[in-house]
């Protein structure tokens, strides 16, 4: 009885958010954080897609540059609040109408070819869901932490910058 439960609730899902919505992020991701937002997914969206705010989301994120605006080719450099540090993105995906965006990160991190994605999800009902996930094809190995201590790192980073955005949205 319990597994036709479970059946008839997963053709109800489908059917109610459809599949693109059960299929937002890269299922072979390395890392994926999500954030439920009680705001209309316009209203979330607006915040994630301004590049040029991250500053403004994250304690690890002092100032940055953005040339190109907000879209495909454009290059984020972000620094740390001390300037001893940064990392330079490269925008490779911008799209409004699916609501989402991914860069890779070129430099700063102890990654090759790291690629990191946004999606904001309409949920209904005035809720969004904000998602966020990376691949990168392998850690190199460096005195300054391990890749544990990276995933930890990051893990907490998203949590912080999806949490300020949600709040943020209007």
């Amino acid at each position: 009885m319990k597994k036709v439960n479970m059946v008839n609730l997963l053709i109800a899902v489908v059917l109610v958010f459809g599949f693109n919505q059960l299929n937002a992020q890269n299922p072979d991701a390395r890392l994926v954080k999500t954030k439920i937002v009680n705001k209309s997914v316009d209203a979330v969206w607006e915040v994630v897609r301004d590049l040029d705010a991250v500053a403004d989301h994250s304690s690890l994120i002092g100032s940055l540059t953005l040339e190109g605006g907000n879209q495909a080719g454009a290059t984020r450099v972000c620094y740390t609040p001390d300037k001893s540090g940064f990392f330079k993105e490269n925008i490779i995906a911008f799209d409004d109408d699916k609501r989402s965006y991914s860069y890779a990160i070129v430099e700063g991190t102890p990654t090759k070819n790291m690629v990191n994605n946004f999606k904001v999800v309409d949920l209904g009902y005035n809720k969004s869901m904000i998602v966020w996930w990376s691949n990168y094809e392998s850690f190199v190995e460096n005195p300054q932490m391990t890749e544990e201590q990276f995933i930890a790192f990051m893990d907490g980073a998203i949590q912080e910058w999806t949490g300020n955005m949600a709040v943020a949205a209007k």
